[in-house]
């Protein structure tokens, strides 16, 4: 059945929107996760995500056109459908509108509220939508407090998904008059999260008479609404560096920043408190950068493993005595609950297989030593894998492909996935590109991704469009083990730890030092032959890391 297309509001003050560019065209296949378009808005230019899948059967707005919210943007469905009523219909057919991509965090969203019901310069924010997968968010920490002044720009509160909290910025000015999701409460997109407005404003009915999408109203009384429990003010949180340096910017400028593979720490910023802005960012020249910043000393062997945090005590464990029953339950976190949900699809509806080999790891020693020799410079062995990784795939690229029920999408850029252990699961920050980039570049990348990982202040747009994964447990002594496939992906390397070990060279029994790796492939993409001639490419790389610079 087809599915109507129409232009989202993509900000608080959008009433039209503007097609940059289709990045579909009709007849193509379209995969839930797919960018279908590029969409300009009032305030920017974002992606904008399918959350269908079907053949592009109809675009209703040429690039370059703008229309207004709601208007008939596209057609999805089943190929050779009948749409003509649905075209002759327009606007007025009742639509399943997409929701806002990944890419479009930090937009304020105002309520479904008749505009005539809201007194002068009051605004309705709503729980935003920040990832693909989000139906409900839990408000971390405010921000603000009720009676704080808000100017457009501030940070709200931050807001927990089921991938990553994010720091949840204003686009509006005025004082916070309302509170409608405590800390620690969750509740579904598009439910009443605060209300802005000119100070002194009578709130009082807005709260009560508010329905999220149809839900039933929201019921507070006035005396709640003037008493809301206030959370005390704290400092704008900010995004850590991969120096341990702390870096204060703007969603948007974080945005930016990554498309265009900026380091926020050389970037300065004009607004206030030393503030990265959008401007800063676009107005930013590789000339003007200061120093880079110093490199991490954490261990080179263990790149994507959490650093221990210097406030974090663990949790005393209660006393039980020998031989008494003690249980404890916890209850399972959205991103918990995300984990199992989609390793569970992967496992049970691809169908794994493992391929290993051992990899001699001396020359590599010695290399890294020589790298790490370089003032300023810190590679690990995660780092090594990581860039042999990527050459590889360019010459085995069915090993970067991922599987649809018509056709297998062969990928020719590199985009891997890290995988990452935090406090609540996984998670995989993805490096862009990661074939052009040198192993420097590499080494600085996944520390910073790592350390905000740990902090829960990685973007979505940051954990999406992986083309293969590594999974690296080496740094916890485990020598061999396999992984679960991170769909779309075909594949996944587990490497293990480098082990001394006695080994035959020239017909000599001599000491030396040898990793495992692990591939697990889905076997609808890539055959056995193809997943070790891939293995064999990566070893000769690890083995002779010279090759790499070539």
């Amino acid at each position: 059945m087809a599915t109507i297309v129409t232009m989202p509001r993509l900000s608080d003050t959008m009433t039209d929107g503007t097609v940059a560019t289709w990045l579909k065209k009709v007849g193509d296949k379209i995969s839930e996760g797919d960018m279908l378009a590029e969409i300009e808005t009032d305030k920017a230019t974002m992606e904008f995500e399918s959350f269908n899948e079907g053949t592009l059967l109809y675009i209703g707005i040429q690039e370059g056109e703008t229309a207004p919210v709601d208007s008939l943007l596209a057609i999805i469905g089943n190929e050779g459908e009948d749409i003509s009523a649905l075209i002759a219909g327009g606007a007025t057919a009742t639509p399943a509108t997409e929701a806002p991509a990944a890419t479009e965090t930090k937009i304020e969203t105002a309520a479904p509220v008749a505009t005539a019901a809201l007194p002068a310069g009051v605004i309705v924010v709503t729980m935003p939508r920040l990832s693909d997968t989000m139906t409900e968010g839990t408000v971390a920490t405010w921000l603000k407090k009720v009676g704080d002044k808000v100017s457009e720009g501030d940070m709200l509160a931050e807001i927990e998904t089921d991938k990553a909290t994010m720091e949840f910025e204003s686009f509006n000015e005025g004082t916070l008059l309302y509170i409608g999701i405590k800390e620690g409460e969750s509740a579904p997109i598009d439910s009443l999260l605060a209300i802005i407005g000119p100070e002194g404003t009578d709130i009082s009915g807005i709260a009560s008479g508010y329905t999220a999408g149809g839900a039933a109203p929201v019921v507070v009384a006035t005396e709640e609404a003037k008493a809301a429990p206030a959370a005390q003010s704290t400092p704008v949180v900010q995004e850590a560096s991969a120096d341990g340096q702390r870096v204060l910017a703007s969603p948007l400028a974080k945005k930016i920043a990554s498309d265009k593979g900026i380091q926020l720490t050389q970037v300065k910023g004009s607004g206030e408190n030393g503030r990265i802005t959008k401007s800063d960012v676009e107005n930013f020249t590789p000339q003007a950068a200061a120093a880079p910043a110093a490199s991490s000393t954490a261990p080179a062997a263990s790149s994507t493993a959490p650093a221990k945090s210097e406030a974090a005590a663990p949790a005393a464990k209660p006393y039980v005595p020998a031989g008494q029953i003690a249980t404890e339950e916890i209850k399972n976190s959205t991103m918990r609950k995300i984990i199992a949900k989609r390793l569970a699809e992967s496992l049970f509806t691809a169908p794994h297989y493992n391929l290993v080999i051992e990899v001699t790891m001396d020359e590599a020693m010695k290399s890294r030593a020589i790298i790490n020799s370089v003032p300023d410079t810190k590679v690990s062995f995660n780092d090594m894998v990581i860039k042999a990784s990527a050459l590889a795939l360019k010459k085995h690229p069915k090993i970067n492909s991922q599987w649809t029920p018509d056709n297998i999408i062969i990928n020719y850029h590199v985009n891997i996935g890290v995988a990452v252990a935090v406090e609540d699961g996984l998670v995989v920050p993805v490096l862009p590109f990661t074939d052009g980039m040198s192993l420097s570049q590499i080494g600085t990348s996944v520390r910073d991704l790592a350390g905000r990982a740990k902090n829960k202040k990685l973007l979505p747009t940051e954990m999406e469009g992986s083309t293969f994964t590594i999974s690296n447990l080496g740094m916890f002594g485990i020598t061999e083990f396999n992984s679960i496939i991170n769909q779309p992906n075909s594949a996944i390397l587990s490497v293990g730890a480098i082990a001394e070990k006695p080994v035959v060279k020239n017909g000599q029994i001599v000491v030396g030092n040898t990793m495992m790796l692990s591939l697990a492939c889905d076997h609808r993409t890539i055959d056995g032959a193809t997943g070790a001639q891939f293995l064999q490419t990566l070893k000769q790389y690890i083995e002779n890391p010279v090759t790499m610079l070539a």
